[in-house]
């Protein structure tokens, strides 16, 4: 068998109601190419291994589970990459979906890996933390939208599926759990740069309580700062609005 790690942060998901729900968003759309994130003891991958016609890799940090994995699913030999999600390259030539039981601790982290990736990327179906997956899914208004909200949604759209007990797990976490998933947006946002666009919205939300105004002052003109629009706060701006100020910064 195998270990289990604090260090890694490894949380293995158990249930088998819970395993299926997911392979079950998975199959929701065609998938030729995917690439699972931390298959740990094997609870989704032992679905997809099986798959007829895909083409499917893993990549794990946790040698041990790597040999345990291979021993116990031959075929993923030389299928399993030995790299963080965070260092590894592009896996795929050409679109491919991302699917796994995120490491808590780097989850954000690795969706912004795959923001590097957002050209051909079809689907993100990841277990997150549940107050990670509610600030990734929450819209304009709500106080728990933020930088990540806006940056993420600026490239997909967020579904919020279902959550998860703490004892589909072993060992279970102290946190309750959230299945998401991110599709490309079917809409394109336009700004003036990604650049711009980033700048914009951390500058905005480090400053969350202020307005506008005070919060982004540097980023435009004395002038163009007097328009009554700076008078709101960064969460009551769509990612669409936050987009369209770009086209006025200095």
């Amino acid at each position: 068998m195998y270990r289990l790690k604090k260090s890694l942060g490894q949380h293995f998901l158990k249930d088998e109601n819970i395993c299926r729900k997911i392979v079950e968003l998975v199959r929701e759309r065609p998938v030729r190419q995917l690439l699972e994130v931390g298959p740990g003891g094997g609870a989704l991958t032992k679905y997809f291994v099986e798959w007829e016609g895909l083409d499917f890799r893993a990549v794990e940090l946790d040698l041990e589970k790597i040999e345990y994995l291979t021993k116990k699913y031959p075929g993923l030999q030389d299928r399993i990459f030995h790299q963080s999600i965070l260092e590894i390259g592009k896996p795929f030539e050409g679109r491919f979906t991302v699917v796994g039981n995120f490491p808590y601790n780097i989850s954000t982290e690795i969706l912004f890996r795959m923001l590097d990736w957002k050209e051909d990327i079809e689907t993100v179906i990841g277990m997150f933390q549940k107050e990670v997956a509610q600030r990734i899914a929450a819209g304009k208004g709500s106080k728990i939208y933020g930088v990540t909200s806006v940056l993420l949604q600026a490239y997909f759209d967020v579904e919020y599926c279902f959550e998860v007990s703490e004892q589909s797990f072993n060992p279970p976490p102290k946190v309750k759990s959230a299945v998401i998933r991110l599709s490309p947006r079917k809409e394109v946002v336009l700004f003036r740069s990604e650049k711009d666009f980033f700048s914009l919205v951390k500058s905005a939300f480090n400053q969350r309580r202020k307005t506008l105004r005070n919060a982004v002052r540097g980023l435009f003109s004395d002038t163009f700062l007097r328009e009554d629009q700076f008078l709101r706060r960064a969460e009551e701006l769509s990612v669409e609005e936050f987009a369209a100020l770009t086209f006025d910064m200095r």
